[in-house]
């Protein structure tokens, strides 16, 4: 929350920041083009080709935004990157990418475009110099060239490809819907599973658990709601309108924590247990599904990091309440 707090926001840079925010982020995807180029040289030479042609673009236009700073603003070109702009377009790191595969990689490469692309559109807005402005909107159109040139990688190579659209509506609906979801499913389930079970063991009442439980799970549900809706507005990373994001995660969160709350209702204090149990085997496998069928993370290792991290936070909650 604090480096969020510690960021600035896009509307609020100055035309001489967002030329050196263009200026460092054209740097930085060269060198990202590169790094796939060096990657893939082995097995795969057309795409290597396309890449660095790429990268070779992407430093001429640095050479053009220099020029224009320099001419603006003089020699000294202040460093400020991506990550110390709120809401601002993100990369992967390179070896995320790489362990996806080279179908992953040409959507990461078609997907940086589409960020520059828009990136360049909204610091268009923000700019009253013309000579300016006709060059953030010359370097947006270049970038929409260079999506459908990584886009055009993809033909023919994967029957199960879709189309652009069906890929632009897909990635949508991950970066405001699920993405916040599973980080709230995760967060309600897990956060919740030591004070739930500690009110269990240690009053042996059904109807007081449940009402720390339902405490607990609304109270997360509205922190990461609010915490999700002012971490980004959107306006930059594609992510979607905040309160959808808030909606999600806050949603999710509740629904988490409930889900083994609930059980509780029941008066017999093992059946509720044994209950709240199995529905928290049952919700520690769907964020493992989850997180292999849309964010593309092996199972085994989801449900290692998922079952493994809740079975240690029950166990914490039981052996605190029962002592």
């Amino acid at each position: 929350m604090l480096a969020t707090l510690s960021r600035k926001r896009f509307s609020d840079l100055t035309e001489k920041e967002i030329l050196a925010l263009a200026i460092s982020s054209e740097e930085d995807d060269a060198r990202i083009y590169r790094s796939y180029a060096d990657y893939l040289h082995a097995d795969y030479p057309d795409t290597v080709t396309v890449f660095e042609d790429m990268a070779a673009e992407e430093d001429r236009h640095r050479e053009r935004l220099i020029e224009v700073f320099k001419k603006r603003f003089g020699n000294t070109i202040p460093l400020i990157r991506r990550e110390h702009v709120a809401g601002f377009y993100a990369r992967r790191p390179i070896w995320l990418v790489e362990n996806l595969g080279i179908e992953r990689i040409r959507a990461e490469a078609a997907m940086m475009e589409r960020d520059a692309e828009s990136f360049y559109l909204k610091a268009a807005q923000r700019t009253g110099d013309a000579d300016t402005r006709k060059l953030l909107g010359a370097l947006a159109a270049a970038e929409a060239g260079h999506e459908r040139k990584a886009q055009a990688l993809t033909a023919g190579l994967s029957d199960e490809a879709l189309d652009e659209e069906e890929a632009v509506a897909k990635r949508q609906f991950i970066l405001t819907w699920v993405q916040p979801g599973l980080a709230g499913l995760m967060d309600g389930s897990v956060s919740t599973l030591a004070p739930i079970f500690a009110a269990a063991f240690a009053t042996g009442d059904t109807w007081s658990t449940f009402l720390v439980g339902l405490a607990a799970s609304v109270g997360a549900g509205i922190s990461m709601g609010f915490t999700e809706a002012a971490s980004d507005d959107g306006e930059l990373s594609g992510r979607g309108a905040p309160w959808k994001r808030g909606l999600a995660s806050g949603v999710m969160t509740t629904l988490g924590g409930l889900g083994h709350a609930l059980p509780y209702l029941i008066t017999d204090f093992w059946t509720a247990t044994t209950i709240a149990v199995i529905v928290v085997f049952f919700e520690l496998w769907a964020i493992a599904w989850i997180q292999n069928r849309y964010m593309k993370t092996p199972f085994f290792r989801a449900a290692m990091q998922v079952v493994l991290g809740g079975a240690l936070v029950l166990a914490a909650g039981i052996l605190i309440g029962s002592g």
